[in-house]
């Protein structure tokens, strides 16, 4: 078993090695599910295997320990080397494959549970969400804010809660579903959405947009206009460039595209049903559903709602909306 868990091991070693080195395209979920059944059928063999087989031992040692003292006795010798004690610690020691993949299981299926079903991490990669989240903050995602979904499939089996305008959502890339996306959520199903000339109506409302002061952005070295804006009474900061024209540049060739109008302007769209269309808070400088499409209900991965570390900026720790 010792040579067959060093394959185990070291296949495990070589995926994650290939996938930080970009040789493949990693899938923690399926790796963290992987992991968790592979340490989770070890766990079971040593538990009804593997440890009632060392007790069986010990059990036996301690027996042959007790005879072999009858039998001193019986020739009038009292007083013996006993070590028993050592042997029956080697005995029962626990081997390093099974240290190994059994010992880490309870940890593993903690966090396989917590991430699959309450609450998982996420780092953020650009700044298309700036003001609201900036790069590198860590932030957390409610997995059932949004319904109980099974882990790596991603299928629903339980309803809760579905999107409002105005959430935070990570989502799978439509494109490339393997890839997170973090964007808010702009329109819903049945909602008409029109960005054009930089303002954003829903179902012919414009919404609310009141000015503030200009956010300094410090990896940039750049000021950028910022503003407060309110979707269905949920008010969220924003920025724009006066330096980036409205039309949107090379949109994909996406599902219910011709939902879609773009012009000159900027674009309108009607929102299919079980899609959501979803705009990053740095408008000038997000790629979002105005080009790559309509975010479907089963590529939802949850709700984010807390920055819970910034390493360069400790007070960005907080919930945000």
């Amino acid at each position: 078993m010792s040579s067959i868990t060093a394959v185990v091991l070291a296949a495990f070693v070589g995926y994650g090695a290939a996938w930080y080195f970009g040789v493949v395209e990693g899938n923690f979920s399926a790796l963290l599910f992987l992991a968790t059944v592979v340490t989770g059928i070890y766990w079971l063999a040593e538990r009804f295997y593997f440890l009632p087989q060392r007790r069986k031992a010990v059990a036996a040692l301690e027996a042959n320990a007790v005879n072999r003292q009858a039998e001193l006795a019986k020739m009038g010798i009292s007083q013996v080397d006993d070590n028993t004690a050592e042997a029956k610690s080697r005995l029962i020691m626990q081997p390093w494959w099974l240290d190994w993949t059994a010992g880490l299981f309870p940890v593993i299926i903690i966090v396989f549970l917590l991430r699959s079903f309450l609450f998982e991490p996420f780092k953020i990669p650009s700044g298309s969400m700036i003001p609201t989240l900036l790069v590198n903050d860590l932030i957390l995602v409610n997995k059932f804010h949004y319904g109980v979904r099974l882990p790596v499939i991603n299928l629903k089996v339980l309803d809760n809660h579905s999107p409002e305008r105005g959430d935070v959502m990570v989502f799978r890339y439509p494109p490339k579903p393997s890839l997170d996306y973090i964007k808010r959520v702009v329109g819903i199903p049945g909602d008409e959405v029109a960005y054009l000339n930089k303002k954003l109506t829903i179902n012919g409302k414009p919404l609310p947009k009141t000015p503030l002061p200009d956010f300094f952005d410090a990896d940039s070295m750049r000021y950028a206009k910022q503003f407060e804006e309110t979707n269905a009474e949920r008010s969220y900061r924003l920025l724009n460039d006066d330096e980036r024209p409205s039309f949107i540049a090379g949109a994909d060739n996406f599902q219910f595209r011709e939902n879609c109008r773009y012009s000159t302007e900027g674009v309108v769209c009607k929102v299919p049903e079980g899609h959501y269309f979803m705009m990053g808070d740095n408008r000038d400088n997000s790629l979002d559903s105005r080009y790559w499409g309509f975010v479907p209900e089963q590529n939802i991965v949850g709700k984010a709602f807390f920055v819970w570390m910034n390493f360069g900026n400790l007070k960005r720790i907080g919930s945000f909306d």
